[in-house]
């Protein structure tokens, strides 16, 4: 069909975790409950690690970055969700899917590159401890978070607008809970050869770079524990890496999941059902990951529970 005779579009239609009527009000009350753990255990965190001096190191300045970028991932996709809910018209404007989807990727790939970034921190942390604070200085967090919004931003504009260059004439309904290149792409009456093969390249691009600094970074540390001759000293190392290593492990497992299933095997609901637990799932998960397994983050809860007002010196 040739273009001049397409008619764009002007809103979409979002389906939801589900489209039973019956289970509406159940999943909106479970979903609620995930965004306020989520809201309440990264809004924490952030605070915690800003507030208490003893947190002020390279690690808890990441960590920080990274409870921000959950928390900015979730403002995005979970309010529209949870109001769809209670919707009989789930509708999204056509600029208001382009600009959801903007916002998704420029965390989503802040958060791939905020991991590499932190296992590169724990190489460095256990593997040249005495050069450490020399390394990992100020200005050296402050340029590797900058870069890691630098490049989700990046992506987000170019992706984005070639995901939308594409027409959208027939149907309008997206079998979703927000504006996910995949799902928008199979809606597309015209040829979407180009804006596929750009989303595959990105995806695929940015988890191998940033997987390839996660599996160096542990390889190099894992070595460097095994030669340790202090057990006390394993075990304190294992320790320092255990929370980053499953977060990891969930996150990288989960995309992986998504993008390398065999184009045959493909499934919107499969998709859907994986979103849930990057976009909401995760988010909820990492303040708890890296809080109840942390000795120092446990101890700066209890000082400032105790005198919220012993130090507002940050970083």
């Amino acid at each position: 069909m040739a273009p001049g005779n397409l008619t764009q579009l002007t809103e979409f239609i979002l389906i939801g975790v589900s489209d039973l009527p019956e289970l509406q009000i159940p999943l909106f009350l479970v979903f609620l409950l995930i965004y306020g753990l989520t809201v309440m255990g990264n809004l924490g965190f952030i605070t915690l690690t800003s507030v208490d001096s003893i947190l002020q190191t390279p690690m808890y300045f990441f960590l920080r970055h990274l409870a921000i970028i959950n928390f900015s991932n979730l403002t995005i996709i979970a309010p529209k969700m949870l109001v769809n809910f209670l919707r009989s018209e789930k509708t999204s404007l056509y600029f208001e899917c382009a600009t959801q989807l903007g916002g998704f990727l420029v965390f989503i790939v802040a958060e791939v590159f905020m991991l590499a970034v932190m296992a590169y921190d724990r190489y460095v942390a256990i593997c040249n401890p005495l050069l450490y604070m020399v390394v990992v200085s100020l200005r050296f967090c402050l340029l590797l978070v900058s870069l890691t919004y630098f490049y989700g931003f990046c992506t987000a504009i170019v992706v984005t607008p070639c995901v939308f260059s594409v027409y959208y004439c027939s149907s309008n309904v997206i079998n979703h809970f927000y504006c996910d290149t995949m799902p928008l792409l199979t809606l597309s009456c015209s040829d979407t050869y180009i804006p596929e093969t750009v989303v595959f390249i990105s995806a695929a691009s940015n988890i191998v770079f940033s997987m390839t600094v996660v599996l160096v970074s542990y390889f190099n540390i894992v070595w460097s524990i095994l030669r340790m001759r202090s057990s006390e000293g394993r075990k304190k190392a294992f320790s320092t890496c255990a929370s980053h290593m499953m977060a990891v492990t969930v996150f990288y497992g989960t995309l992986l999941f998504m993008y390398l299933q065999p184009q045959t095997n493909y499934s919107l609901d499969t998709d859907k059902m994986a979103s849930v637990f990057y976009t909401l799932v995760i988010p909820m998960l990492n303040p708890m990951i890296y809080s109840l397994r942390n000795k120092e983050v446990k101890a700066a809860l209890r000082r400032f529970m105790t005198n919220p007002c012993y130090s507002f010196r940050s970083m």
